[in-house]
């Protein structure tokens, strides 16, 4: 038979597109011609799969080979194709029994030896071909990270050579144990390490609870980016959907994903020289920006004042929405971005404004100027702001005296508990409706909140998320109902003596 088809995928933001690597061999000169869109590595692939043949003692057709990557309009990228090419090559020219073909997926980048290397996105193909009831091929290097796919049989290579044995039946390759990519418990810095700090160590662990957005400002060596890095270890444990969405944009990306990762709550901390394509993403293959790779967990920026408006405002859709969209004139990607943001920042240039010092120089127009760089519309998204005050030398020097992260943690993930049961999701993303039918307060919160709003000109969206801190609390204090206390305490971190208002 001089034509053969395999069973692929390509990859596209966290999308795997089934591709058919169709191979036909004609009368003619020898040529090999690859068509459907495919960029320069996969180009290249024809001197690897060529001199891969040749090694492994296969005969290379020396007739007119096409290849065809169906669908032809999808952009083909990346060397995960150099396999099904090799193996398309042998099914048509009778050197591959093609009976075992259907029943698999192949992806992986071919040595010149004909060893398999590691591929990227190998996490969401294992889903794809997992849906599609198919076994799936990969190189040794990545197949436990497919394996975290959970429903796929994912069978792993080291060599062409045990791939042909394999579909011939001569030697069948073992599944990988889906138990073999179970790692240990993540494991964060703990928050006994922080001294003093009550006050930012009960807003973390409110935010913790209901997935709310923390910004602190205080004077250098106060604590903030202590605390902020001890945050994900008080954070309720990641569901399943969760873990998987973070898992196939980390496989996805440049970086690639670890499967000592897994349910491990992405610390993302760009530097402030960070431009807008790298927290948004984009490039010539529109890849996850540091917005996206912080899907499920944290992304902490250091001197939130020290980045560029431009860059903090492509933050504002998806702190809104959860999502961000990268367009190109080519192609347009959607990726989940559903992080926590914890901003840490100085309260003016020199950093030490209200210092008991008294070093700060700062007019109170350089303050302004200092603090106007972060926009209105995008500190109306922050639920939670604080200063975090420095701390006395005996406080620092005293010996840990404060609750550790697992401690915390347990108060967490039961009050997340009930936000699920009672709505379904944390309560930094319940929509206005499910607010105002499970967050209504009495008529002491309902007068305090009316003259809050007026003498600090809080907008609609300060308001409710106003009142979703607030039912986080109640929460953390298993209260059915929002009180005024909780509802002064969320106000207190929205703005100062809002609690007195």
């Amino acid at each position: 038979m001089a034509f053969s088809v395999i069973s692929s995928r390509a990859l596209v933001g966290v999308a795997a597109p089934a591709v058919q690597v169709e191979v036909h061999l004609a009368n003619g000169l020898p040529q090999f011609n690859l068509v459907g869109l495919p960029d320069k590595e996969v180009r290249e692939s024809r001197e690897r799969v060529r001199a891969a043949l040749s090694n492994c003692g296969f005969r290379f057709p020396s007739r007119r080979v096409t290849v065809n990557l169906a669908p032809a309009d999808l952009p083909k990228q990346s060397s995960r194709f150099d396999l099904p090419i090799a193996l398309g090559i042998l099914a048509a020219s009778g050197q591959l029994d093609e009976r075992a073909l259907p029943l698999h997926e192949f992806a992986g980048e071919l040595a010149l030896s004909g060893a398999l290397r590691p591929v990227r996105g190998a996490f969401p193909m294992a889903v794809a071909v997992g849906r599609a009831g198919r076994k799936f091929v990969l190189p040794a290097d990545c197949a436990e990270q497919g394996a975290l796919a959970g429903g796929t049989e994912i069978i792993a290579a080291r060599h062409l050579m045990e791939v042909c044995r394999h579909l011939s039946g001569e030697q069948p390759l073992a599944s990988v144990p889906a138990q073999a990519a179970c790692p240990a418990a993540p494991a964060y810095p703990d928050m006994a390490d922080v001294r003093g700090q009550q006050r930012a160590r009960r807003a973390l662990e409110i935010a913790a609870a209901g997935g709310h957005h923390v910004l602190m400002t205080g004077p250098p060596g106060s604590g903030k980016s202590m605390l902020a890095a001890r945050f994900p270890g008080i954070c309720p444990p990641m569901e399943e959907t969760e873990a998987m969405e973070a898992a196939a944009i980390q496989s996805a990306s440049t970086e690639g994903f670890c499967t000592d990762h897994w349910r491990r709550r992405p610390f993302r901390q760009p530097h402030h020289a960070a431009t807008v394509a790298a927290m948004a993403g984009g490039g010539a293959r529109s890849a996850p920006g540091e917005a996206s790779l912080a899907h499920g967990g944290v992304l902490h920026l250091d001197e939130m004042a020290e980045f560029t408006r431009s860059v903090l405002e492509v933050l504002r859709e998806p702190l809104e929405t959860g999502v961000i969209t990268v367009s190109r004139a080519a192609r347009k990607v959607t990726y989940p971005a559903r992080f926590q943001l914890v901003g840490t920042m100085n309260p003016c240039p020199c950093g030490f404004l209200g210092h008991p010092s008294g070093r700060c120089h700062c007019s109170p127009e350089q303050v302004a100027r200092y603090l106007n760089r972060i926009s209105g519309p995008l500190m109306d998204r922050i639920d939670l702001m604080l200063d975090v005050p420095p701390q006395p030398a005996r406080v620092v020097q005293q010996d840990p005296c404060g609750e550790s992260s697992e401690a915390v943690r347990l108060r967490v993930a039961l009050a997340a508990r009930r936000q699920q049961e009672r709505q379904g999701c944390l309560n930094g993303r319940l929509p206005v409706e499910g607010l105002f039918r499970h967050g209504m307060l009495d008529d002491t919160g309902r007068a305090l909140l009316a003259r809050a709003a007026d003498r600090f000109s809080l907008s609609a969206r300060a308001v409710h998320r106003v009142l979703r801190v607030a039912r986080t609390v109640a929460d953390l204090r298993a209260d059915a109902c929002v009180s005024g206390d909780a509802l002064a305490e969320a106000l207190g971190y929205r703005c100062r003596h809002c609690a007195e208002a």
